[in-house]
C-alpha cells in the first residue's frame, strides 16, 4: 500500500470517530468521588523528626520570649522619669552592727568670752539617718577656728556628708573614724576670718534602724580672736523636737 493511501485511510477513520461525551463525564465524576474517599497522604517518615524539632524550637522560643517580658517588667530598681526609684526599706529583722563604746564626754564649756556653742540633733532626722547641728555664736571676729563634731560609732553609723553656713572656700573639711567616733573636722584656712554672727556646722550620717541615742556625741570649737586670747567651747547634743 502506498503512503498516500495510508494517510487517506487514517484521515477518514479520524473523521468517522465521535467520542462518547456522556461516558467521559461519568468517568471523571467517579474519579473525583474516589479522591474524596481517599485519606490524605501522611508525611514521610523522614519528615517526622524534623517536625518534632520544629515544634520543640517553637515552644522554647515562646518560653524565652515570656521570660524576657517578665524580666523587663520586674525592673523595679531602675530609674523612672529621670528619678531613681526609692531603695527598699530595711527589714526590722536585719542584724545591726555591734555598738562601739564611745568613751566619756569631757567636761566642756558652752560659753567662753565672745564665743558660745550649742549642739542639736536636726528635727528632720529619721529612724535611718540623722544630722547633728553645731551652732556657734561669736560677738567678735575670729582669726582662727577649728570645729570638731564627734559622733559615737553606735550601730551602723556611716557618714553621708557635711556642710557649713560659712563660705566653703574658707575651710578645709574632713570626716574619718577615730577612737570609736566618726569625727567631722572643719579648719579655717590661714588668712581667712570668721565674722561676728551666728554660724552653723552640720554632719550627716546613716545609722541602724530606730531612734539613735546621741548621748555619747559631742563637739568642740577652738578659736582665736583677732584682738585677744584663744577661746574654746563645747557641748553634748539635745534632740530638737
Amino acid at each position: 500500500m502506498r503512503d498516500h493511501e495510508v494517510r487517506e485511510g487514517l484521515r477518514k477513520a479520524a473523521e468517522a470517530h465521535h467520542p462518547d461525551r456522556e461516558r467521559m463525564l461519568a468517568h471523571v465524576e467517579r474519579g473525583m468521588a474516589d479522591g474524596r474517599r481517599t485519606p490524605a497522604p501522611r508525611a514521610p517518615r523522614g519528615a517526622l523528626p524534623w517536625l518534632r524539632i520544629t515544634g520543640a524550637a517553637a515552644a522554647v522560643c515562646s518560653v524565652l520570649a515570656a521570660g524576657a517580658f517578665v524580666a523587663t517588667s520586674a525592673g523595679g530598681g531602675e530609674t523612672r522619669g529621670g528619678r531613681t526609684a526609692a531603695p527598699p526599706v530595711p527589714s526590722a529583722s536585719a542584724p545591726s552592727a555591734i555598738p562601739t563604746a564611745p568613751g566619756h564626754v569631757p567636761e566642756l564649756l558652752a560659753e567662753d568670752g565672745p564665743l558660745r556653742g550649742d549642739g542639736v540633733i536636726d528635727p528632720h532626722s529619721n529612724p535611718y539617718w540623722a544630722q547633728s547641728n553645731v551652732t556657734l555664736r561669736t560677738t567678735q571676729p575670729l582669726s582662727s577656728l577649728t570645729v570638731e563634731l564627734r559622733v559615737a560609732l553606735t550601730g551602723g553609723v556611716r557618714t553621708t556628708g557635711s556642710w557649713r553656713s560659712l563660705p566653703v572656700e574658707d575651710f578645709t573639711a574632713s570626716a574619718q573614724e577615730e577612737g570609736g567616733f566618726l569625727v567631722y573636722r572643719w579648719t579655717l584656712k590661714p588668712g581667712r576670718t570668721v565674722p561676728a554672727g551666728t554660724h552653723m556646722f552640720a554632719g550627716q550620717y546613716n545609722h541602724a534602724e530606730g531612734e539613735r541615742d546621741a548621748g555619747g556625741d559631742y563637739f568642740t570649737a577652738h578659736a582665736a580672736r583677732t584682738t585677744g586670747r584663744a577661746v574654746s567651747v563645747g557641748d553634748g547634743f539635745t534632740v530638737d523636737r
